[in-house]
This record gives structure tokens, C-alpha cells and sequence, in this order.
């Protein structure tokens, strides 16, 4: 499946759009260090794995819709107290072909 932030894909055309997807995911860091560097390592890896099982679950509501691609992605981060942190990933669903 191509996922993409622009609104088209090259070598592409867009056959039919199939509707809004989205993906949300909420992870909390659970561990904590006094080391700088060390929280900022932490921060990174909860930081992606929202991110991951947020597209995941955007790729899993676009084929369901029969898509094989999602254009226009916007992708929203939210943290609360440097604790809890929110993934939004919203595009359209839609069917594409190649040019050829």
C-alpha cells in the first residue's frame, strides 16, 4: 500500500476515493531516567511505536475499504505531562492505478 503526505502520487492516478481513514495511538512512557540523553532515547522509542500502530491501524481501515493507497496523510502528535503520547494519522483512502 502507498501511503504519501502529498495529494497524488507520481506514475500514478487516482481511480476512485474511497473516504477519510484514520489511525490513533496512545502509548505511555513507563520508564524514566535521570540521564538526559538516556530520557530522550526513551521518548524517541514511545514516540515511534505510537507512531507505527497509529499507520498500522490507518492501513488496516484503508484496506478495508478496499483502497491500495492513502494520500494526503497528516500526522498529529499530542503529549500530556512528557507521560502520555497521542498519535492521529487522518488521509484519504482511495484506489490507484499506474499510468502505463
Amino acid at each position: 500500500m502507498v501511503l504519501t503526505t502529498t495529494n497524488s502520487i507520481e506514475g500514478f492516478r487516482i481511480i476512485e476515493y474511497k473516504g477519510i481513514v484514520s489511525g490513533n495511538s496512545f502509548e505511555t512512557k513507563t520508564k524514566f531516567s535521570f540521564k538526559t540523553e538516556k530520557n530522550k532515547a526513551l521518548m524517541d522509542d514511545v514516540i515511534n511505536e505510537a507512531k507505527e500502530v497509529a499507520f498500522q491501524k490507518l492501513k488496516s481501515n484503508a484496506k478495508n475499504l478496499n483502497a491500495n493507497a492513502v494520500v494526503g496523510i497528516n500526522v498529529d502528535f499530542e503529549t500530556v505531562n512528557g507521560s502520555y503520547f497521542f498519535v492521529s494519522v487522518t488521509g484519504t483512502a482511495v484506489s490507484v492505478a499506474t499510468d502505463k
